[in-house]
């Protein structure tokens, strides 16, 4: 195949043609894989695939997880879909990255447009590393050698009853990731903190805590290291959850957004 990439910002993304996600050899999967590395957030549209195509081009890139929370489409447990209606809100209008509550949290995350609303609903992403770049000499000598406890109940937890929370949180314990993250491939640091299932820092007094995650995150909110993905139905995006942080707009209510991810499995960050 033929790829072409286009830049969506000079600092974040990617649009992507010439792929068929459907029939993708072993030369178009390396150049995915380099552009996936140098570019974090790629977009291809006009895919028109099925539900075990999407699952299959998941697995191209590794294996994929079985989310415990969130509702899957019937007979496909590798697709999440994520649903908001007029009657139910449901859209991930915060700064994360996926599944960092895990052991070993995402290493990519495919997601499609299924029903897309004819105004709003557009994904931001931000690169986590150029984050930590700007951050000042004093910052960066002071989170280096931080660790942050990331807890699924924060996110997940209130639908549970007591027991099951209890059974759950058995199965998924906090997670102890840095604060800092270095990406296994190339090497890049990045912050690597949310408030949605960041529940503190260890050694932090809790308001000290509270006040570095919410500074981190406001490190990742500048403009200067986003892009902004507009999504179409067949619309397919896939972003590296080790370098990237995302934030899904809630601005279409009441009109309904429906996509749906495959998350691939990644490793214990360091």
């Amino acid at each position: 195949m033929n790829i072409r990439l286009d830049p969506i910002t000079a600092a974040l993304g990617a649009e992507v043609s010439g792929v068929d996600m459907a029939n993708v050899d072993q030369a178009t999967l390396d150049e995915l894989r380099k552009a996936w590395l140098d570019h974090k957030v790629l977009v291809l549209r006009d895919q028109h695939i099925t539900i075990d195509e999407h699952i299959a081009f998941g697995r191209l890139f590794g294996d994929l997880e079985i989310h415990p929370f969130v509702v899957d489409v019937p007979g496909h447990p590798e697709i999440v879909k994520l649903r908001s209606t007029a009657n139910e809100q449901a859209a991930a209008a915060f700064w994360h990255s996926d599944v960092t509550w895990r052991e070993e949290p995402s290493m990519g995350s495919i997601l499609r447009g299924v029903v897309i609303p004819a105004a709003g609903g557009d994904t931001c992403f931000a690169d986590a590393g150029a984050a930590y770049d700007r951050l000042s000499p004093e910052w960066k000598e002071r989170i280096d050698p931080l660790v942050a406890v990331h807890d699924f109940t924060r996110a997940f937890g209130s639908n549970l009853s007591d027991e099951e929370r209890a059974a759950r949180q058995a199965e998924y314990p906090p997670a102890r990731h840095p604060v800092v993250r270095t990406h296994p491939e190339t090497g890049k640091r990045s912050i690597y903190t949310n408030r949605v299932f960041v529940s503190h820092i260890e050694g932090l007094p809790a308001d000290e805590s509270w006040e570095t995650i919410q500074y981190l995150e406001r490190q990742i909110m500048n403009p200067s290291i986003q892009c902004r993905v507009r999504w179409d139905v067949d619309t397919f995006v896939m972003w590296d959850n080790r370098a990237v942080q995302h934030f899904a707009t809630n601005d279409y209510w009441p009109e309904e957004r429906q996509v749906e991810r495959v998350t691939i499995i990644g490793d214990r960050p360091f």
